[in-house]
């Protein structure tokens, strides 16, 4: 959609006497300060996609002063690598070395196995006898463990121009967090001035132009791992990520996009193969052998968590009764398949969703065609009546109703969706002809972005405004599913998992376009464990 490494977390597993696992927070401790050696390693450290015996670790080199991200000039170097269970690396657990250079733009990504499941691990990577900044991460427990407690950061869209990434900060300091979970748009395809922060640059991004080749998005990778609050957060702890669109280019369909003119910027296909090569060597995330991100992780019987590309797989945008369209897909049939595969064969107590666009209905206009009845045929309304962004999954009604409806028919329960895209906080039940409007099916969390526009931005007011106000007001009234929603509100999403309930707090941000800004909590949502019916938290998670 347009329009210093002392930080603590992880997972560590207690109470063992009692015959039960509990996922905890724990004290990162600082890493030794960096060699003339290390400070080649200017874009941190990171990892990701953890499993109960190994996990991805990351870093980018810059071995001399040319080899700069995008530049596709430099030696070919050997990076050490070593992960240990004690901070100062006493004890070495896994090491390795290989090589890398500007065919993959001297990225490093290391697949380590052989791991203990539920442990705390610190890793660095070395070169010319210095070494990088140290990380921490952890492995997730054994499949089969008895997890009481899980605690993910989820965040999504972050637009560098718009602001600093504070959001970053404050789930990088927080001390009880065992997961981040991105939801897509970790970066923005615009040259600069082209999104803003309603209309002001806070900071201009490198390049200057618009991102169309290996080159440039590169580069674009580049400048979003130098900025400090972002390293932070991934040497504190592993993430779990997904793409939306503007990894790409702005409402990117398997075919085309928005923000994207064959006639003066080439070949799409070959825009998109550029794009994907330089998230796969920049991102601490596993791929297929076929390039599919969608993908599934657990943890332990606490947890599963899918997370979707409605991206690579769906038609194009459609508007009127074609968003009805039994032939237009939002997931392909191969993922729709393995959605619905998965979340029926399940044994976790809660199947977690990652999915980058909003996927509860929004009403807007008219009332649903299912409401209506032949009055609604006959009037030409959608199913579930006026579309306001036909890029969610209210474009793609047949997908909608088939998730649904499998999960209705399987009895699959305890579905939550996680979602990102639109900028703005939301808590609604997952509802269709199928469920009517007071059975949900599932529930869904949708988080604010990191800084991009939203609501009062784009109408150049400040946060809190009437018109703003008056917009979630009506939205809410026309669409009861809704429980709540807040349209102009930066920050990010604490979820907690237990096995009673799974609950999403949402942390807005005083001021984006300060690096130093603080953060507030404004409300939290929680499901409990059987139903879809969500229920309003009155304090924060302790």
């Amino acid at each position: 959609m347009t329009n210093t490494l002392d930080r603590r977390t992880l997972l560590r597993v207690a109470g063992a006497s009692a015959g039960t696992a509990v996922l905890a927070g724990a004290t990162l401790a600082a890493g030794a300060p960096a060699s003339a050696a290390g400070a080649a390693f200017r874009h941190g450290v990171a990892s990701g996609d953890p499993l109960p015996d190994g996990v991805l670790l990351w870093t980018r080199l810059t071995p001399t002063d040319e080899a700069q991200p995008g530049s596709g000039v430099g030696p070919d170097v050997d990076v050490t690598w070593q992960v240990s269970a004690d901070p100062d690396f006493a004890t070495v657990a896994a090491q390795g070395s290989l090589t890398t250079g500007p065919a993959r733009d001297h990225t490093v990504k290391v697949a380590v196995t052989g791991l203990a499941p539920a442990t705390t691990y610190w890793f660095r990577f070395g070169y010319a006898d210095g070494w990088s900044p140290t990380g921490r991460t952890m492995t997730a427990p054994p499949v089969d463990a008895d997890i009481d407690r899980l605690r993910l950061g989820v965040v999504s869209c972050a637009n560098w121009e718009a602001g600093y990434f504070a959001a970053y900060r404050h789930l990088a300091e927080r001390g009880d967090l065992n997961l981040v979970v991105h939801l897509g748009d970790y970066l923005y395809e615009y040259g600069t001035g082209q999104f803003t922060a309603g209309g002001t640059v806070v900071r201009p991004v490198r390049p200057a132009h618009e991102t169309l080749t290996l080159t440039d998005y590169r580069a674009r990778h580049a400048l979003y791992k130098s900025d400090p609050d972002l390293q932070a957060l991934h040497a504190a702890l592993p993430w779990v990520i997904t793409w939306d669109d503007h990894e790409v280019a702005n409402d990117q369909w398997s075919g085309g996009a928005e923000n994207h003119t064959p006639g003066t910027e080439g070949s799409f296909a070959d825009r998109v193969a550029a794009a994907r090569r330089a998230y796969a060597e920049w991102m601490p995330v596993r791929t297929g052998a076929d390039g599919a991100i969608y993908r599934r992780l657990r943890f332990g019987r606490l947890a599963e968590l899918s997370m979707l590309d409605l991206r690579t797989y769906r038609s194009q945008q459609a508007s009127g009764v074609a968003v009805d369209d039994p032939r237009r897909t939002i997931t392909g049939d191969a993922q729709m398949s393995w959605l619905k595969s998965g979340l029926a064969a399940a044994t976790a107590r809660w199947k977690l969703v990652g999915n980058p666009v909003m996927i509860a209905r929004l009403d807007i206009g008219a009332l649903p065609s299912w409401l209506l009845g032949p009055l609604g045929t006959l009037l030409g309304i959608p199913e579930n009546g006026g579309v306001l962004n036909a890029d969610q999954w209210d474009g793609y009604n047949a997908d909608r109703n088939e998730l649904v409806d499998h999960l209705r028919a399987t009895g699959t329960r305890d579905v939550v969706f996680l979602t990102g895209d639109i900028h703005t906080s939301w808590a609604n039940e997952v509802t269709t002809r199928a469920t009517g409007p007071w059975e949900p099916a599932a529930a869904e969390f949708v988080v604010p972005s990191v800084t991009s526009d939203n609501v009062n931005d784009f109408l150049g007011l400040p946060a809190g405004n009437a018109l703003s106000a008056l917009g979630a007001g009506l939205l809410r009234s026309t669409n009861p599913h809704v429980r709540w929603t807040e349209l102009d509100g930066h920050g990010y999403g604490v979820l907690e998992v237990t096995r009673q309930r799974c609950r999403m707090d949402w942390y807005h941000l005083a001021d984006r376009t300060r690096a130093a800004t603080a953060s507030r909590w404004v409300a939290g949502w929680s499901v409990g464990a059987g139903s879809a019916t969500l229920r309003r938290e009155s304090a924060p998670l302790v």
